[in-house]
């Protein structure tokens, strides 16, 4: 009952944002493995001892670093909820633009989604759950969006849902790398826009060819 009370208080509250502050900013620079919380507790006059007093562990820290980076993406919504059907897509286009002005969080996250792949990474399990979450998000507000255009729901959702994400993950890896090549918000917008109109109204394919797997 103490330490709830203790975290409620505006100094604990104030101690804990800037913790996370910089710990995304040591693990988008660094990555998990090689930031370490001596650093994060430099960065906001602590010692180690005092960071694992709020957090518990590094692992810990992590988890709430990137509960902190989805809190970020809802927090202009109406009762901070993802909304469904063509504002699904709306606000995935409106995510892209404001995180042009929150470049160390997409950092972090590139950094951290990156490292997830490998064996045993404690945000592996957060990565798995979060697309799976997003990819089933999406694909609803696709057949939504079909039937109120009296589109059939078509077999090219999963695909469609998957590659939305694919795409802003990966426009934000190239625009980290080079900013002034790349304009995340608009090319974010042309190939959800892309997506949704080849799901929406198929044409005949450009780009395919025979795969000799098939």
């Amino acid at each position: 009952m103490a330490r709830k009370q203790a975290k409620s208080r505006p100094e604990t509250v104030r101690k804990r944002a800037e913790i996370l502050h910089a710990a995304m900013e040591i693990f988008g620079a660094k990555g998990f493995a090689s930031g370490t919380l001596a650093e994060i507790a430099e960065q906001v006059d602590m010692t180690h001892a005092g960071v694992l007093h709020h957090f518990g562990s590094k692992t810990q820290l992590l988890l709430e670093v990137l509960d902190y980076r989805d809190q970020t993406d809802v927090a202009d919504l109406v009762e901070q909820h993802i909304p469904g059907g063509l504002e699904m897509f709306r606000h995935l286009v409106r995510t892209a633009f404001a995180n042009v002005r929150r470049a160390g969080i997409v950092q972090a996250f590139a950094v951290l989604s990156g490292e997830s792949v490998t064996d045993d990474h404690p945000a592996r399990e957060y990565f798995q759950v979060r697309y799976r979450d997003l990819r089933s998000g999406i694909a609803d507000a696709f057949a939504e969006v079909c039937a109120q255009h009296g589109v059939t729901e078509p077999d090219t959702i999963a695909h469609a849902s998957a590659s939305i994400l694919a795409v802003m993950d990966g426009l934000q890896v190239q625009w980290l790398l080079q900013p002034d090549a790349v304009e995340l918000g608009p090319a974010t917008e042309f190939a959800i826009e892309a997506i949704v109109a080849a799901v929406l109204s198929p044409q005949p394919p450009f780009v395919a060819t025979p795969d000799p797997a098939r």
